[in-house]
């Protein structure tokens, strides 16, 4: 079952935490690194998509994207 972006980004966290410590030897380390990269991608594609779905749910009548400001709840 493929874990949802939250999951993957909560993991990513960890994985940062875990290696920014020191604590892990070089060979887990180097697993970790390597399955940190890995959710990085899976992040980024998501991402991407939803940038994608934006973008196509914002296009005015004429076809072309419409920028809007972001809203904060500042």
């Amino acid at each position: 079952m493929e874990k949802t972006f939250e999951e993957n980004m909560a993991r990513l966290e960890a994985i940062v935490e875990r290696l920014e410590k020191g604590e892990a030897k070089l060979g887990e380390s180097m697993a970790l690194f390597e399955e940190g990269t890995g959710l990085i991608r899976l992040c980024r594609q998501e991402l991407d998509r939803a940038e994608q779905q934006v973008v196509k749910l914002m296009k005015g009548a004429d076809g072309a994207p419409v920028e809007t400001d972001f809203l904060t709840e500042d």
